[in-house]
């Protein structure tokens, strides 16, 4: 179903309104939905978060290409190389994602509500709403997604031709294999092995993100938006918006907006990768602590080893965001509650 039928057939019953917020939302069909349609976004952007982990902990002194590291993969582990650990990351999508998507429009609504009674420009009040909605959502889903990020990144790396000498020597047949493993030689605080870096990473990147967005968007349905057609009405001076120009802005705004949070935390990125991956077994004592991550990243292959992985990081962030914003987006519309609720 498109999303021009959706709206036509959803216009006699559904308020769809420039911005839904989370007191317009049916809270069962947003979730139950949400479910749904993001578990497919995983499985669609999974080998490119196995192609840039498998990146990351590589330690040799000459970068391999994301062509090589693919060519590897599919040479000595077949196409399922690609979705190793995706059943442990799938179960950790779905409560993480309820409390991202939670947090994300609680505090927007609440926020955008405080900076307008404050008196706060229309951009302005936007940006900051969708900054601290990102913050906090971002807080709130790594709490959820740490452990679940450190177990299903032991999996994606597990057997890999080019990094066998990283991840250290414990063998996980599965996901409970991997907890139970990581549990009785690390105990509770091994699941959270760079949280601090999660949240140093993920935290400033979606406020960023949120907020770059949410400016571009407006902007761009200021300016070029509202001169595309007279047949356009949401903010735009009196024209009415169709879906296909809501598409197109909305994935272009994600698109720049990830460009920018990319290049910014992918340093950040490859620490916490490392801080979760390698295991204490291969060091034999404790493992190393951020400065020493950093440092040794430094010797591999100087400042510009902390950007192994870029490429399929910036792949997987923008087409992550343009199909997550288009698609969360839809779901809000979708679960908007009915004139008669």
């Amino acid at each position: 179903m498109s999303l021009r039928t959706a709206d036509e057939e959803s216009a006699p019953d559904i308020l769809i309104p420039a911005d839904v917020d989370w007191k317009m939302l049916d809270k069962s069909k947003f979730f139950l939905l949400g479910a749904g349609l993001f578990s497919g976004l995983s499985f669609a952007l999974y080998p490119l978060v196995v192609l840039k982990t498998r990146q990351q902990i590589c330690q040799i002194h000459h970068p391999i290409s994301s062509y090589r590291t693919v060519l590897s993969i599919l040479r000595y582990e077949g196409f399922r190389g690609f979705y190793k650990g995706f059943g442990t990351s799938l179960m950790g999508t779905i409560p993480a994602r309820a409390f991202y998507m939670t947090a994300l429009e609680v505090t927007k609504s609440s926020v955008g509500n405080l900076t307008r009674k404050l008196g706060f420009p229309d951009t302005s009040a936007i940006a900051i709403a969708n900054a601290a909605a990102g913050l906090s959502s971002a807080m709130a889903a790594q709490l959820v997604w740490t452990p679940v990020d450190v177990v299903s990144q032991r999996l994606m790396v597990q057997g890999s031709h080019q990094s066998s000498n990283v991840v250290g020597y414990v063998k996980y047949n599965n996901g409970i294999d991997a907890f139970r493993k990581i549990m009785y030689s690390d105990g509770p605080r091994g699941f959270y092995r760079g949280f601090g870096m999660s949240i140093l990473t993920y935290a400033p990147s979606n406020a960023v993100w949120w907020a770059s967005y949410a400016v571009a968007h407006r902007v761009m349905w200021n300016g070029i938006g509202c001169s595309h057609s007279r047949k356009y009405d949401d903010e735009c001076g009196g024209f009415r918006r169709d879906s296909a120009a809501e598409v197109a802005v909305q994935g272009l705004s994600a698109a720049m907006a990830s460009g920018v949070s990319a290049l910014i935390t992918m340093p950040l990125d490859t620490i916490k990768t490392r801080l979760q991956v390698l295991d204490r077994e291969y060091y034999g004592h404790r493992p190393p602590s951020i400065v020493q991550t950093l440092e040794n990243l430094v010797k591999e292959g100087g400042f510009s080893a902390c950007y192994r992985g870029l490429g399929p990081r910036w792949a997987s962030m923008s087409m992550s965001a343009t199909t997550m914003i288009t698609t969360y987006e839809f779901l809000k519309r979708l679960s908007t509650k009915t004139r008669e609720n």
